[in-house]
């Protein structure tokens, strides 16, 4: 190898290996500050059962007072199950969907929600496409506890919009 390309080489790795994780950061506005970027979010402690088990009920009580039919799942970091729930006659497909988009979330440390824009924009965005394991689909958050990814939870049965809406919850009734 010449003198130049042994020189830039290590600088060519750094911006290829960024390359995914930057076109999956968070979009920002020109009157927002820039978003925190959740993939450098330190990685905790799994997310306990009794701790899924909360996050998931709050998430199946909001669908049930919207009457929505969901299933959720809750994953630890790394995208292993921790628990699962389907509510009676929620589609087949929601089943798998669910822990896919936790897996996600979790895998990826962002909504999927981020994803599913990310793939919406198009040209570059649709890089998303071939990211093994990557749910474009609104319905999956991580679960931070103490700046740290503990776990994540995906809900799926209803429009997207409202399958994240149920995540929320969830996620909200771990900070009480």
């Amino acid at each position: 190898m010449n003198r130049t390309a042994t020189t830039l080489l290590p600088s060519l790795l750094v911006l290829l290996a960024a390359g995914p994780a930057r076109a999956l950061a968070p979009a920002t506005g020109p009157a927002q500050a820039p978003a925190a970027s959740l993939y450098l979010t330190p990685i905790g402690p799994s997310i306990h059962v009794e701790a899924a088990r909360k996050v998931a009920a709050a998430a199946l009580a909001e669908a049930r007072k919207n009457g929505w039919l969901m299933a959720v799942a809750v994953v630890d970091p790394a995208g292993t199950l921790v628990f699962y729930e389907k509510m009676d006659d929620v589609q087949l497909g929601s089943a798998t969907a669910s822990v896919q988009k936790a897996r996600s979330a979790a895998l990826f440390k962002r909504p999927t929600k981020t994803m599913q824009d990310t793939l919406a924009a198009g040209g570059a965005g649709l890089r998303i496409l071939k990211l093994e394991g990557a749910m474009p689909l609104e319905g999956g958050l991580p679960i931070l506890q103490g700046g740290k990814l503990i776990g994540a939870i995906g809900l799926s049965g209803d429009l997207s919009e409202n399958d994240g809406k149920c995540a929320a919850a969830g996620v909200a009734a771990l900070k009480d």
